[in-house]
């Protein structure tokens, strides 16, 4: 009878691990994965060797000769998708509009799966998305009205440089600066930079992004390992920064519960407030709802938009004759004190070309935050069962040697056309395409050419002596400049 139970299990193991490492039928090409584990173990190889996830996506990419590769990560399907044609193809397909139902962001969205607007898809993400839109329009977003507070926070970044210019860290210098401008938005007021609160935000943030990849991690295949190793998954962290966070926004939603009034709008929690009280028998609006809409602004405004200026002027400390050619070209159509509209973007295009080349050759960005497969379907021929995770390959599309000539080399001129006017190449997406495409689109462009422009018209930067060799970036859910240090000369 033992002899019996041993074989059936023996069998029944055997079948399970068959199970594991079995490809779907028309599954994409990809190296083979093990039992348990999947791929885990080489990409994490792989990424540490080549330097970053997106770096070993376009190894395996490569050797597979396929712009649709297949992997398996713990129990998760995973489809890395590069080229310009077939990433537009999945902005643009409604089954490709889902995000993962994982435990990576049933985390982020502090326990609560498909909730606010980054993490979730469906009607929930379509109304919400659509509310803070409206109260942006409302407010002036991409208008007057927001450059001023842009313009606002550049004036303290730029005092800040005239009472300090020696080794200066930029991480510490914009990240305050744009978080600033993106909870004025949401809660109608700043954090003061000596808050010793925001300072400990910003450290953590920056920590969970390094400690991280757009897959989730260790942590988000086998949520089980946060009970055995929960400071080493990166679960500690999370649960430290979330506590944090929520503690924050929850206390200045019950501020504004307090201070609410009818026909009171002026920031997106009295606005949210409003729609409660209107939709009080719909679940899509609630407090909870709205505790992770402003998460997902904090997220925002403290990482990809900073972390471009981060990258911006770190560029600039390595390409001295592009940072002097920048300036020439802003004294000769603007002048060191005229004011600045954004619609100067027209007059200053080599300028311009120079953000949008920062954005494709250090994208901070180099993986689209992932989706998921709304239901099954092909793609080039391959099938992709519903729930798939996608990760799409910006870092790929953006270095295609067929697109971009040289695409290893800086090179600002490649978004000019013949006769000097900035112009985009089609197979250029930094914001993505489509339905998702980047909610704070607009914001960014803005900041980053106001806060470029402002700082270039008076000041050199030039890498501080103990920095000068620091060449690579920081890896993790973004790309960042290791914690160098910037002198800025005055002009």
């Amino acid at each position: 009878m033992n002899i019996i139970l041993v074989g059936i299990f023996f069998i029944t193991f055997f079948f399970y691990l068959i199970n594991q490492i079995k490809r779907p039928s028309k599954f994409p090409p990809g190296p083979i994965w093990f039992p348990i584990v999947g791929n885990q173990v080489q990409l994490r190889i792989l990424s540490k060797s080549l330097g970053g996830l997106h770096l070993a996506l376009s190894y395996l990419s490569q050797k597979y000769k396929t712009g649709v590769l297949g992997l398996k990560l713990g129990k998760e399907y995973i489809v890395s998708v590069s080229g310009y044609p077939l990433i537009k193809e999945v902005f643009t397909r409604e089954e490709f509009e889902g995000r993962p139902e994982n435990f990576f962001f049933k985390m982020r969205s502090f326990g609560r799966l498909k909730s606010g607007i980054t993490g979730t898809d469906g009607i929930g993400w379509s109304v919400h998305r659509s509310f803070v839109l409206r109260h942006f329009c409302s407010m002036g977003f991409g208008k007057t009205p927001m450059d001023a507070m842009v313009k606002n926070e550049i004036e303290e970044v730029l005092q800040i440089l005239k009472n300090s210019r020696s080794n200066i860290r930029l991480s510490k210098l914009f990240a305050p600066a744009i978080l600033n401008i993106l909870w004025t938005l949401v809660a109608g007021k700043r954090i003061a930079r000596d808050d010793l609160f925001l300072d400990e935000m910003l450290d953590l943030l920056s920590k969970r992004g390094k400690m991280f990849n757009v897959t989730g991690g260790v942590l988000n295949q086998f949520p089980w390992i946060r009970y055995i190793a929960p400071k080493w998954s990166g679960f500690r962290l999370i649960e430290y920064i979330n506590g944090k966070l929520k503690k924050m926004i929850s206390t200045t939603i019950e501020e504004h519960h307090d201070t609410w009034e009818e026909g009171r709008d002026d920031d997106l929690i009295y606005s949210y407030i409003s729609e409660i009280k209107k939709s009080k028998n719909n679940p899509i609006f609630c407090d909870e709802e709205l505790v992770v809409v402003c998460f997902d602004m904090f997220i925002a405004g403290s990482q990809i938009t900073s972390g471009s200026l981060d990258l911006l002027f770190f560029m600039m400390t390595q390409y001295p004759e592009v940072q002097k050619k920048v300036q020439e070209e802003i004294d000769t159509k603007i002048g060191r004190e005229s004011y600045i509209e954004y619609a100067d973007v027209k007059r200053l295009p080599y300028t311009y070309a120079v953000l949008m080349e920062v954005l494709r050759y250090s994208h901070v960005a180099p993986i689209a935050g992932p989706r998921r497969v709304m239901r099954d379907t092909t793609l080039e021929g391959y099938f992709l069962p519903k729930g798939t995770t996608v990760l799409l390959d910006f870092h790929t599309m953006h270095y295609t040697q067929e697109k971009w000539s040289s695409p290893e080399t800086f090179k600002p001129e490649r978004f000019l056309n013949e006769k000097g006017e900035f112009s985009t190449p089609e197979n250029f997406l930094p914001f993505g395409l489509g339905r998702r495409r980047c909610l704070g689109e607009v914001l960014a462009k803005h900041c980053l050419f106001y806060f470029f422009v402002e700082v270039m018209r008076k000041y050199s930067v030039v890498m501080a002596p103990e920095s000068e060799a620091i060449s690579h970036l920081l890896l993790g859910i973004t790309l960042t400049p290791e914690n160098y240090k910037a002198t800025f000369l005055e002009r």
